[in-house]
């Protein structure tokens, strides 16, 4: 398969958010107007594998606890890792290597999944202008990083190049096999401005163009 193809299969991610009607069965025709949906806010990811995860552990925790804890009301000794834990930190001094060891994970487990609720994740998706307020779009990073390659290697002069698209940055590496490197360097800045701007995106990343000759080869 070409890159052409594979650029075409790259569609904007859409959310469509349901319209406020004007009155009982009207229909309100909608131009759109750039800039004017409102803020574009970044896709939050569902985080469903830490989640279940999650629920697992805490579902198969609560239920030995709670097997444990009826069979001790029903006359039968305690499980036998129960007593050994109960027993061990009441003995155990809090200053010891293993005490610290099992705070330390507890802490940094906490603070991952704080982390996890409080970011929105989906780094690979870019948030795109709300043109319209019953639509909110996002493009991936890859697909956007193509579009821009391929602006790129129209370019005369241009040999090979290679696009980093990040969040806030764009980076633009270009090898040159002919003309002014300051020359292809102009055009290629224009033309990855233009490439930027044409995106459609919420925030307008920085650019940085770096241009080179190839490596001699002998």
């Amino acid at each position: 398969m070409s890159e052409a193809d594979d650029s075409t299969r790259r569609l904007p991610v859409m959310e469509k958010t349901p319209a406020e009607p004007s009155g009982p069965g009207s229909a309100t025709a909608y131009a759109p107007v750039p800039g004017s949906g409102g803020r574009a806010r970044r896709f939050w990811s569902g985080r469903r594998t830490p989640a279940a995860l999650l629920a697992l552990v805490v579902l198969a925790a609560a239920g030995v606890l709670l097997y444990d804890v009826s069979a001790v009301r029903a006359g039968r000794p305690a499980m036998h890792w129960r007593r050994v834990v109960a027993d061990d930190l009441a003995t155990r001094p809090l200053d010891s290597i293993w005490i610290k060891v099992g705070a330390g994970v507890a802490m940094a487990l906490g603070l991952w999944l704080i982390i996890l609720a409080l970011t929105p994740g989906l780094r690979s998706l870019l948030t795109m202008r709300r043109d319209s307020p019953q639509v909110k779009a996002g493009l991936e990073r890859d697909a956007a990083a193509l579009v821009l390659r391929d602006r790129a290697m129209e370019v005369p002069g241009v040999q090979s190049v290679r696009i980093r698209m990040k969040r806030s940055k764009v980076k633009v590496r270009a090898r040159a096999h002919f003309r002014e490197l300051d020359d292809v360097r102009a055009d290629l800045d224009s033309a990855m401005t233009a490439g930027i701007n044409g995106l459609g995106l919420a925030s307008r990343p920085r650019l940085s163009v770096h241009v080179s000759r190839p490596a001699k080869k002998g």
